[in-house]
C-alpha cells in the first residue's frame, strides 16, 4: 500500500488501524488554562490578546480545536494564583499559562501538570527551573529579564542628555535578578562617566521617599528598573518627573506612555506570540523539561516627545531615529 495515499493534520486526528480499513480518528481539542497577572489591565489584555493570536498563527482556532480557559488574579498573592489554577485543573486543562506575580502560586498548585510562563525575573534564582538551557521539571516559557539591555539603557539616557553626570536608579530587591541589572547599570554609568546613587525601593511609601531625596540632591535622571512595584507607580513617578524637571527612563512601554521620557527594553507583545509557540509545542509531545526558556529577541526604544519637551530636553536626531515609537 502506497504510504502517501495517507495525510496526518495536526489538530484534525490521527490514523487508527483496524482490521482491513484506516480510519481517522479525530484528537479531542486542546484545552489551555491562562492564570493572568498585570501592572495594568489594558496591558494585561492586549498580551492576552497577543498570545491568543500566536497561537492563531499557528494554525489553531478556538472553539473547534482549541479552547483558552483564563482567570485574572486581582491581588499579587501566591495563594490567590493557586486557587485560580487548581480551578483549572478542575476543568482538566493540558497546559497553564501563567504570567508574572503568577508563577509561584501557579507552581504550588499546578502538580504535574505542564506549566509555561512570561516572567519578568529570573526564573533560576526563584528555582522555577534547574537552568535556562534544561528547565528539568514541568515548568519553561519566557523570561523577561535582559541583563544586558541595562547597559544599553544607560547608553540612549547619556545620548538624550549628554550633560548628565549623576543618576538615580530606583531597585527593587524583590525581583529576583534586578542586583545583576544594577550591578550592569553602574558598569554602564562608570564607563560612561556617570556617578550613580541606587535606591532600594520595595513598597510605594518606599519610592516617594526615595523620589523626595532625588529631588532634594537634584540628580540629573531616574533610571526605574522595571518590577511590578515600579511599574504601578509609573504614574506618580512622571508627574514627579515633571514637576522637578528630572527626567525618568525603563524598559516596559507604558513607563513611557505614562509620562515619563523613555524607554528601552523587550517588546512583549512579540514575547508572549513566542510563549504561544511552546503551549503549541507541549500539545504536540514536548516535555517542558527539555524546552529551554526563552529570552527576548525583539526590542524597542520608546520617546515622550511631549515630556521631552516639558522638560526642555532636544532628542538628537540619531536618538529619534532609532525611536520604534514616540509620543508626541
Amino acid at each position: 500500500m502506497d504510504r502517501r495515499a495517507f495525510v496526518i493534520t495536526l489538530g484534525a486526528g490521527v490514523l487508527a488501524a483496524r482490521p482491513g480499513a484506516a480510519q481517522v480518528v479525530k484528537r479531542k481539542p486542546a484545552r489551555i488554562g491562562w492564570v493572568g497577572a498585570w501592572f495594568s489591565t489594558t496591558t494585561a489584555r492586549s498580551l492576552f490578546d497577543a498570545f491568543r493570536q500566536g497561537l492563531g498563527d499557528l494554525g489553531y482556532v478556538e472553539g473547534q480545536d482549541l479552547t483558552i480557559e483564563a482567570r485574572w488574579m486581582e491581588g499579587m498573592a501566591a495563594e490567590e494564583a493557586a486557587a485560580l489554577a487548581a480551578d483549572l485543573l478542575r476543568l482538566k486543562v493540558d497546559v497553564l499559562v501563567a504570567q508574572a506575580v503568577a508563577v509561584a502560586g501557579v507552581k504550588t498548585a499546578a502538580g504535574s501538570t505542564p506549566v509555561v510562563f512570561g516572567f519578568s525575573g529570573d526564573p533560576v534564582a526563584t528555582k522555577f527551573v534547574q537552568s535556562l538551557a534544561r528547565p528539568g521539571g514541568n515548568l519553561t516559557g519566557m523570561t523577561l529579564l535582559a541583563v544586558e539591555l541595562a547597559g544599553k539603557r544607560i547608553e540612549l539616557l547619556k545620548q538624550a542628555m549628554p550633560r548628565a553626570s549623576r543618576i538615580a536608579v530606583l531597585t527593587n530587591p524583590a525581583h529576583l535578578g534586578e542586583e545583576e541589572e544594577l550591578r550592569e547599570s553602574q558598569i554602564a554609568a562608570q564607563r560612561l562617566g556617570l556617578a550613580v546613587r541606587s535606591f532600594i525601593v520595595r513598597t510605594g511609601d518606599d519610592v516617594n521617599a526615595a523620589l523626595a531625596v532625588i529631588a532634594r540632591d537634584r540628580v540629573d535622571a531616574v533610571v526605574a528598573l522595571s518590577n511590578f512595584l515600579i511599574m504601578q507607580r509609573r504614574h506618580a513617578i512622571a508627574e514627579f518627573a515633571i514637576n522637578q524637571r528630572i527626567p525618568a527612563v525603563s524598559s516596559w512601554e507604558d513607563f513611557a506612555l505614562a509620562g515619563n521620557l523613555m524607554t528601552y527594553g523587550p517588546n512583549l507583545e512579540h514575547c508572549w506570540r513566542r510563549v504561544a509557540g511552546q503551549v503549541d509545542k507541549i500539545l504536540k509531545g514536548a516535555r517542558p523539561a527539555d524546552l529551554p526558556v526563552e529570552q527576548p529577541t525583539k526590542f524597542q526604544l520608546v520617546i515622550n516627545l511631549k515630556t521631552a519637551k516639558t522638560l526642555g530636553l532636544k532628542i538628537p536626531p540619531e536618538l529619534l531615529v532609532r525611536a520604534d515609537r514616540t509620543v508626541e
